[in-house]
Parts: C-alpha cells; sequence; structure tokens
C-alpha cells in the first residue's frame, strides 16, 4: 500500500470521529456511551499516532 492510500484511508477514518461524537449527544445512548467513547479514544490514538510516525510534509 503506498503513502498516499495511507493518508486517504486516514481521512476517512478523521471523518467518521464527527459522526461518533453526534452519538454522543443522543440521549437514549445508554451504555453505548461508553464503547463509542472508547472508539474515540483509540481513533485520536491512531491519528497521533500516524500523524507522528509520518508527519505532514506540507504536499
Amino acid at each position: 500500500m503506498d503513502l498516499q492510500t495511507i493518508k486517504e484511508r486516514i481521512a476517512v477514518v478523521q471523518n467518521k470521529r464527527e459522526y461518533l461524537l453526534s452519538l454522543l449527544e443522543q440521549p437514549n445512548l445508554g451504555v453505548l456511551r461508553v464503547d463509542v467513547n472508547q472508539a474515540l479514544e483509540e481513533l485520536d490514538e491512531l491519528v497521533d499516532e500516524f500523524k507522528r510516525t509520518i508527519p505532514e510534509t506540507g504536499n
């Protein structure tokens, strides 16, 4: 897999974060709120690790 493909996939994952945030606003989420919070934390860690590993080069 080339670097551009990886960057595109990371961008797709980053866009899913907004959906997870909108789920947290649902009053009837119940115990799934814990899973959504966990997903957000792991997604943020993944993106941070990617940014540390492959820093943006201004392209």
